[in-house]
């Protein structure tokens, strides 16, 4: 293994990929610690004190700690996320769209522009819902959180929020075409790890300021079991993910021979693999991001008491209500989102093309029906896995009272952001007949 690292930094290429990536997360990073003009900290902080566990919770552990600290960066990526979403559900619906998807590069061109503009307008208003939530905030005195006229703060904020939404988006940009995996991914995967830390204090310590009383007050036999029973839970949780992740359904492919001058091609049997789990954690982050918005829209309207009512008693994590919507758009997005990257026709086509065929199987339609009948299957196992690891964790966070960094979504994401990365680095290497990370099989990663 630290052969591997050093055959990393031998590439010349790879390793200003990787510099160039962790320059860009430290200026994310940095950036999400600038606080926003007009805030009083102190007030915010006691405001949120003990509300890790909640909806604000979880969408702080998304924007990578700024929404409580009311930064800069207080959106995060949500924004573009959600502009990705619908610009993606409008393509299955609106001919234009489904005609810029089929042009190629030039075609991609002008939807990423669109989902800019989208950004800008949905960032616009959840800045709007944020700044008039955190007019409402006081705390046990009395004492606001905003010490600027609303008059000034409200187009302030908004004007603040929405630039640092669209620079996070920009060095997401820059991250996936020049540096290393995914970055609009890689930006979320490093805003839930930076709370590791502050995550594992807060558990050692129960909350009190001083980590050491406070530590000494939980010691204890449960203390003890407690912990151990989450660290075993994670270290499962991790090994599931990371062999779901890799499974695949291997389909046989075999090419006849052709005889070309004195040279015979084909001749080979081969294998199509299709993963259990091809869209990734992209639904995951998708169903967070469509699970804010119904938040979004009650910071919007503070004083609209049966949207709080909503909130509060049916969209509060870990309830039955919450739980099934999550675990239904997972699901959803799964099938969603494979279907966009892949695309059983095409595939068949171009078997059929280079002379391929699947024993048993009629090449062009039939093969196309065989392998999307195929790719249904595995995929509804993988979802349901992925939608059950987002949402039992709950059940612990209830009975254990752990921060919601250590439920499952988070996992996930950090899992699975983990293994697509490597599968780059591993590609890299490969190509200039370097050892891997395994000496037996390869990391498979999906495609975005």
């Amino acid at each position: 293994m630290l052969g591997t690292f050093q055959s990393i930094f031998k590439i010349e290429e790879l390793r200003k990929r990787i510099l160039f990536t962790l320059g860009i997360l430290i200026v994310y990073r940095i950036g999400g610690h600038i606080p926003t003009p007009g805030i009083d900290a102190s007030v915010l902080s006691s405001f949120f004190g003990g509300q890790e566990n909640n909806l604000l919770g979880m969408f702080d552990m998304f924007a990578g700690g700024a929404f409580m600290k009311a930064t800069i960066f207080a959106l995060g990526i949500m924004p573009y996320i959600s502009a990705s979403i619908i610009m993606q559900l409008l393509g299955a619906v609106i001919p234009f769209i489904q005609k810029l998807q089929k042009e190629g590069e030039e075609g991609r061109r002008k939807i990423t522009q669109y989902t800019r503009y989208g950004t800008v307008a949905i960032a616009s208003m959840q800045a709007y819902g944020t700044a008039m939530f955190l007019l409402n905030i006081a705390n046990n005195n009395g004492q606001p959180a905003v010490v600027m006229e609303s008059w000034l703060f409200i187009p302030l904020t908004i004007l603040t929020f929405t630039c640092g939404t669209i620079f996070i988006m920009w060095l997401g940009e820059q991250i996936t075409e020049r540096g290393i995996g995914n970055g609009i991914s890689m930006i979320i995967f490093v805003g839930i790890i930076a709370r590791f830390p502050q995550a594992v204090v807060e558990v050692i310590s129960g909350g009190d300021t001083d980590i050491l009383r406070g530590f000494s007050n939980q010691i204890g036999i449960n203390f003890i079991v407690e912990q151990l029973f989450m660290l075993s839970m994670m270290l499962l949780v991790i090994a599931a993910v990371i062999i779901v992740t890799r499974g695949q359904r291997r389909i046989p492919v075999q090419y006849p021979k052709k005889i070309v001058g004195r040279k015979v091609y084909g001749g080979q049997t081969t294998h199509l693999p299709l993963s259990v789990n091809s869209a990734g954690v992209i639904p995951i982050i998708f169903a967070q991001s469509i699970m804010f918005a119904p938040a979004t829209v009650a910071q919007i309207f503070p004083n609209v008491e049966w949207m709080q009512n909503i909130i509060s008693d049916w969209l509060r994590p870990g309830d039955l209500v919450y739980s099934i919507i999550y675990g239904t758009i997972i699901v959803f997005f799964a099938y969603f989102y494979t279907a966009l990257v892949f695309n059983p026709i095409d595939l068949a086509d171009n078997m059929r093309k280079n002379g391929g065929f699947i024993p048993g199987i009629r090449p062009g339609k039939r093969t196309a029906e065989y392998i999307e009948r195929i790719l249904t299957r595995i995929t509804l196992p993988g979802a349901l896995f992925f939608a059950s690891i987002a949402i039992l964790p709950w059940v612990l966070i209830e009975q254990i009272q752990v921060g919601y960094f250590f439920g499952g979504t988070g996992l996930l994401i950090i899992v699975g952001v983990a293994l697509d990365t490597l599968q780059q680095v591993e590609s890299h290497l490969l190509m200039r007949h370097y050892d891997g990370f395994m000496k037996k099989g390869r990391i498979r990663g999906r495609s975005y």
